[in-house]
């Protein structure tokens, strides 16, 4: 078992696929010992922010702790609040913007592959 407190792992900086305002990416996951099977992160996009438009070889989650987003796959957009999830498939491309007058803090949670030799 490994316990992770997230503060220990805040980073300001722009989102990915993009770089489109700033946030705060809290990877958990990354604390963790490799080799390991999954990704466990927060980011909170600041307003006006967003993660870009990108394609994702996985399944991917993103669940909504607080604020509003919109999330697009493949052009398809769809709003996002405090409580939802959205699941999105592999070989779609993904992204989602900040709506709204508060930050959207989101929890992104995917599989990841063992690198060979690990």
């Amino acid at each position: 078992m490994v316990v992770i407190d997230e503060i220990d792992t805040a980073v300001r900086e722009a989102p990915p696929h993009g770089a489109l305002g700033m946030s705060t990416a809290y990877r958990m996951s990354d604390a963790a010992p490799q080799p390991r099977t999954m990704e466990f992160r927060r980011r909170v996009l600041d307003v006006g922010a967003a993660i870009g438009e990108h394609p994702i070889a996985h399944d991917e989650v993103y669940y909504v702790t607080a604020g509003a987003g919109v999330v697009v796959s493949d052009g398809v957009e769809a709003e996002l609040s405090a409580g939802m999830a959205a699941y999105l498939y592999t070989g779609a491309i993904v992204g989602i913007r900040q709506a709204g007058a508060e930050p959207l803090s989101i929890i992104i949670a995917y599989p990841v592959t063992a690198k060979p030799g690990t």
